[in-house]
């Protein structure tokens, strides 16, 4: 596979890129995208298969179960960074190594409704969080250890609707290419 038809395959939807601008329109637009993901995603996983849920979306990638159980235990993780940003000052979140938790036993074997209830609960308390929040929280930042980059709030909520499309992507498309769309 060519490295142009392997980066298709890896980022469906391009990489995040943040507006100059973040204003009180685009985080409607990803709060709408971040409280419609959980139902999406059940919808399209839907009735797979076992052996459906064992592929993977690209060639050395996660497959379809690890790849839900990802989009759960990381859009988890970043509500409860935005916990943390809201109500600490200079905080350096603690990041995780997400290809070691994507290889767990849990992310690996167990049924993906667990991860999609998980993420409807998750989401369901995010969205209600967000929706609440003034223009000053939203400027709140914290530091990602990785990097040492400050990112606010407001660019968090777009890089996690983001990643929620960017991953289903992986999986609708996984299913288009092999046929598996209902």
């Amino acid at each position: 596979m060519k490295n142009n038809e392997l980066e298709a395959l890896q980022y469906p939807i391009g990489k995040f890129q943040r507006p100059k601008e973040i204003g009180r329109e685009k985080i409607e637009e990803w709060i709408e995208v971040l409280e419609k993901l959980p139902n999406e995603l059940t919808l399209l996983v839907e009735g797979l298969t076992e052996e459906q849920l064992e592929t993977p979306y690209r060639p050395g990638g996660w497959t379809v179960r690890q790849t839900i159980h990802h989009i759960a235990d990381s859009h988890h993780n970043s509500y409860i960074r935005f916990k943390w940003a809201l109500t600490e000052d200079t905080l350096i979140i603690k990041a995780y190594d997400e290809k070691a938790w994507a290889e767990l036993f849990d992310s690996r074997t167990a049924p993906v409704q667990l991860a999609l209830d998980h993420l409807s609960a998750v989401h369901g308390r995010l969205v209600y969080l967000l929706k609440g929040l003034g223009e000053e929280q939203l400027k709140r930042r914290f530091v990602h250890p990785d990097n040492r980059v400050e990112v606010a709030l407001d660019e968090n909520i777009g890089q996690y609707a983001w990643h929620g499309r960017h991953h289903f992507a992986h999986i609708y498309n996984l299913l288009e290419r092999k046929g598996w769309m209902r």
